[in-house]
């Protein structure tokens, strides 16, 4: 039988927001996108290049690379903020290194009684620059500008969720929620929903990641600045069709 105590939580690091992010990416990044550049959101707006990400790309499958995750790609279908299907096909991909980490964080989680949910991992630029053009400015902390570029479009970022016994558990939001009741910050939440997504961050973090401020579900890989912004398209990330153990969408 499995033993669902808590274990008293690891020491965390002070989550982030987008926009501290992103600032701390510093003027490189910025000025080789600004340069011969529209004005942001304009026509001749061009991915950034960062001169600091010198890492090679290893993208991996997630769905092959541990079999035990499962999957429920919002951005593949019309359940997503966007309201509409982003992805041509619901695979999720990330750097190796995200990936080994990814899967010693289920490992933990199985400890528990749970599993890991994935909703989103790499995604290309040229979403992110979509996004950021449908989103009302006074929403945009919640997506990234794409004069910097996404974690995201480094293939070090993961949106995720627990599920137990194939049923998604109840988080203090929906996925993609764009108020304050996504917060880390947020209490004003039923107990138990609170103590899950504190449980996910634990694990997150005690296997290299860090929490973003305003959306529960979104964890960076720690060394995410060292992997370039890319544009790939999903279905040219590999030739192999993904094999993805899928959660059937449930809004609420």
């Amino acid at each position: 039988m499995i033993d669902d105590r808590l274990q008293p939580p690891l020491p965390l690091p002070l989550p982030i927001t987008r926009r501290t992010a992103l600032g701390r990416i510093g003027a490189g990044v910025l000025a080789g996108a600004l340069g011969g550049c529209a004005a942001r959101g304009g026509t001749g707006l061009a991915m950034p290049v960062d001169p600091a990400a010198t890492a090679t790309p290893d993208l991996v499958d997630l769905a092959r690379f541990d079999p035990r995750l499962r999957f429920d790609i919002r951005y593949a279908s019309p359940a997503n903020f966007m309201g509409r299907v982003l992805y041509p096909l619901p695979r999720a991909v990330a750097q190796r290194p995200v990936a080994e980490a990814l899967s010693r964080v289920q490992t933990r989680a199985e400890t528990a009684g749970y599993g890991l949910l994935i909703f989103d991992a790499y995604r290309p630029w040229r979403i992110t620059r979509m996004m950021w053009d449908e989103t009302p400015p006074e929403k945009r902390e919640f997506v990234a500008d794409p004069r910097a570029g996404s974690r995201h479009n480094r293939g070090c970022s993961i949106d995720l969720s627990l599920h137990r016994n194939g049923v998604e558990v109840t988080m203090p939001s929906p996925y993609d929620d764009f108020t304050p009741a996504a917060y880390r910050s947020n209490t004003a939440t039923p107990a138990e929903a609170l103590r899950l997504s504190r449980l996910l961050e634990g694990w997150m973090v005690a296997e290299g990641f860090v929490p973003l401020a305003n959306e529960w579900w979104h964890y960076d890989w720690a060394e995410w600045r060292r992997y370039p912004i890319m544009d790939v398209p999903l279905e040219d990330v590999t030739a192999e069709t993904s094999g993805l153990r899928r959660l059937p969408f449930q809004a609420g």
